[in-house]
C-alpha cells in the first residue's frame, strides 16, 4: 500500500513539475517576454521599446521584459524556440510558422509599407539590371518586407545579387553609404526615417506593393484575458496623456511619431502574407 501511495504522490509530483514548466511566464510571478524584430540597430530598438513595454505593464498589471538579440535573426531565433510569448514579428506567416500557433491581435497604425531596393541619390545606377552580379545589402535573410519581397522580385526578373547580410537595417545604409554595397533593400518607412535622421538621399529603384508593418502577436499558451489586457495597454496608449508622452518620446528616437501607435488587427490584415509564402522560392518561406 505504501507502495502505491509513494508511487502516486511521485506521479502528482511529476504532473506539477510538468504543469509549472509549461505554465505561462506571468501565472508563475515572472515577466513575459517580448521580443520586436531589430527594425534598427539593437540601441535604437532598446531605447524605442523599453520605455512602450515599461508602460503597458504597468497599465495591464502584467510584468513584461523586453529580449532583443544582437540581429533580427538572433531576434527570431528566440521566438522560434518559444522563448518569448509576445512579438512584434513578420517572419511568422509562412505555413510552417503559422502551425506554432502564434496569434495576431494588433498592429502600428500607418501606411503600408512597401519593399524597396535602393541606391545612394548620386549612384551612377539607375537601373535594377544593373545590379546584376552586384553587392546588395540587407538587414537578415529573415526580413520579410526589407529582403524576401526584394530578393523573390529580382529572381522573377531572372537579375542574381550578391546578398550582404549586415544584421540590422541601420547597418545595412552603412555599408551602402559606405561603398562595400551597391545597393540596399529596405522597406519605405526605414529607408525615408534613415533619410532624414542622416540627412541621406536615395534613390529609389523599385517598390513592391504595400503590406501593413509588423504585427503584435501572443503564444497560444497565453490566457486570452492576458492577451486582452496587454492588447488594451497597447491600443489606448496614445489616448492616455501619461502613454501619449512616453510614445511620443520613444517614437522621436526611430523618427516616427505619436500618429504611429498601436491599433487592432487580425490575420486578415496579413494575406497577402500569406499569398507571398504561396509562391515564393523555397529558400524565401
Amino acid at each position: 500500500m505504501r507502495i502505491i501511495e509513494w508511487a502516486a504522490r511521485a506521479v502528482a509530483l511529476a504532473l506539477a513539475a510538468l504543469l509549472a514548466a509549461t505554465a505561462p511566464a506571468a501565472a508563475q510571478g515572472e515577466a513575459y517576454r517580448f521580443s520586436p524584430v531589430n527594425q534598427w540597430d539593437i540601441n535604437k530598438t532598446a531605447s524605442y521599446w523599453n520605455p512602450i513595454i515599461q508602460y503597458v505593464a504597468e497599465k495591464s498589471g502584467l510584468p513584461m521584459q523586453l529580449k532583443i538579440g544582437r540581429t533580427s535573426a538572433d531576434t527570431t531565433a528566440y521566438v522560434l524556440a518559444q522563448e518569448v510569448e509576445f512579438v512584434f514579428s513578420n517572419h511568422l506567416f509562412s505555413p510552417q510558422r503559422m502551425s506554432l500557433g502564434w496569434k495576431v491581435f494588433g498592429r502600428r497604425n500607418g501606411p503600408t509599407l512597401r519593399a524597396q531596393i535602393a541606391v545612394p541619390a548620386d549612384s551612377p545606377i539607375t537601373t535594377l539590371e544593373e545590379l546584376r552580379d552586384q553587392e546588395v545589402a540587407f538587414a537578415g535573410n529573415e526580413a520579410f518586407i526589407g529582403y524576401k519581397l526584394p530578393m523573390a522580385h529580382l529572381l522573377a526578373n531572372s537579375i542574381q545579387v550578391k546578398p550582404m547580410f549586415s544584421g540590422n537595417q541601420n547597418a545595412a545604409f552603412v555599408q551602402l553609404f559606405a561603398g562595400r554595397a551597391r545597393a540596399v533593400g529596405s522597406n519605405s518607412m526605414l529607408v525615408d526615417g534613415y533619410a532624414e535622421r542622416e540627412r541621406r538621399a536615395f534613390r529609389v529603384l523599385w517598390s513592391s506593393e504595400g503590406y501593413h508593418d509588423l504585427a503584435l502577436m501572443a503564444a497560444s499558451k497565453v490566457p486570452q484575458a492576458h492577451v486582452d489586457a496587454i492588447a488594451a495597454a497597447f491600443f489606448g496608449m496614445h489616448a492616455d496623456p501619461r502613454g501619449r508622452r512616453v510614445l511620443e518620446a520613444a517614437s522621436a528616437v526611430v523618427s516616427l511619431t505619436a500618429a504611429d501607435h498601436f491599433i487592432p488587427a487580425s490575420m486578415a490584415d496579413y494575406a497577402n502574407y500569406v499569398t507571398f509564402f504561396e509562391n515564393a522560392p523555397p529558400f524565401l518561406r
